[in-house]
Formats: structure tokens, sequence, C-alpha cells
């Protein structure tokens, strides 16, 4: 435990940090495993409007520095690949 008071705030400030971080990861990978499951039941047209869904979640992600940059861009990357091989 911190003894002094700037020490005490870094705890309360990283918990806060934490939380968020921990929504915008889980409000992100549900909207992957949305794409992923139209992906894969060949539904096109529902993969690419959850695709323009997912770009703007994880960009969200990455402007609050929850995700690198270069880690989302692979991850978009990887999406738009899928869907175009629908």
């Amino acid at each position: 435990m911190a003894h002094t008071k700037s020490g005490k705030k870094r705890i309360r400030t990283a918990e806060r940090n934490r939380v968020r971080n921990q929504a915008v990861k889980s409000r992100t990978k549900t909207m992957v495993k949305k794409l992923l499951t139209a992906i894969e039941a060949k539904d096109a047209e529902a993969a690419k409007a959850a695709l323009t869904v997912t770009y703007k979640e994880l960009d969200k992600a990455a402007s609050k520095g929850v995700f690198k940059k270069n880690t989302v861009s692979r991850k978009k990357s990887r999406l738009a690949a899928a869907v175009n091989a629908l």
C-alpha cells in the first residue's frame, strides 16, 4: 500500500484506467465476434456492416491507448481480408 499522497492518487488513477480499458477491450472483442459470426454465416451484407462498426471501435480503442496502433492495423487488415474472401 502506498504511503504518500501522490502514491495513493496513482493507485486510484490506475484503477480507474484499468476499468475503462477493460470496458473498451470487452466492447471491441464483442464487435469482432459479431463480425466473425457474420463471416461464418457467409452473410456478406451483414459482414460489411459489422466491419465498419468494428473498424470504428478498433480506432477508438487505439486513440485511447488501449491497443497499440500497429495491433489495430493488423486486426483491421485480417478482418478486411476475411470479409473480402466472401
